[in-house]
């Protein structure tokens, strides 16, 4: 998808790195990875992809793994992959997540989508996978504001999906400002040195 670019936590452009596929399916949000693979193409390619698979299409409706066929068609997608990921939307239960963490601690990198610009949930999902003990990449997709991109990074973002749009320069912002600004500042201390998103 030449309209999005990948950004790291530095602000630095890594589009062009980015191995990452993401799984064709029914409710695939666009930007989540720069380019898509189907189920049948990922089986008959000779190469093994790093491929994105969707998160709520693994669980049952109480949040559980599922077996049976489901189970069979990931452990699929695990022989026929380099590595893989996880997207998720912003919508979902963080509560589901701790009751996941082994399976979360697997994955080498998981995609947090923001289905719309007020949803600010995705603090809470990368502030919950970095509490759980998750060490992979956490990257940011969606309807995130520019502004928050700081914030996300604080509480353990490590990359963001930004589309073409919000690549270009306003003559008020630029999009390398939201990786050095601080956002807010208390009693003389920059934001950075300030626990606004500790644990408990």
């Amino acid at each position: 998808m030449a309209n999005h670019h990948i950004l790291n936590s530095q602000g630095i452009d890594i589009s062009s790195e980015d191995t990452w596929h993401a799984l064709i399916t029914n409710e695939l949000p666009d930007g989540i990875a720069l380019t898509h693979v189907t189920l049948l193409e990922l089986l008959h390619k000779q190469e093994k992809l790093d491929v994105l698979v969707p998160l709520t299409d693994l669980l049952d409706s109480k949040g559980v793994l599922v077996g049976g066929l489901l189970h069979e068609v990931y452990e699929l997608l695990i022989q026929h992959s380099s590595r893989l990921g996880l997207w998720i939307t912003a919508d979902t239960d963080t509560d589901v997540l701790a009751d996941l963490t082994e399976f979360l601690l697997f994955q080498a990198l998981i995609v947090v989508h923001v289905p719309v610009f007020a949803d600010g949930r995705s603090f809470s999902f990368a502030q919950t996978l970095r509490q759980l003990g998750y060490e992979g990449e956490i990257r940011i997709a969606g309807a995130f504001g520019r502004d928050q991109i700081t914030y996300l990074l604080r509480v353990g973002a490590d990359s963001f999906v930004l589309s073409e749009r919000d690549m270009q320069s306003g003559s008020n912002f630029d999009i390398s400002q939201a990786f050095t600004a601080l956002a807010s500042a208390h009693a003389g201390r920059s934001a950075a040195s300030l626990p606004m998103f500790t644990g408990a």
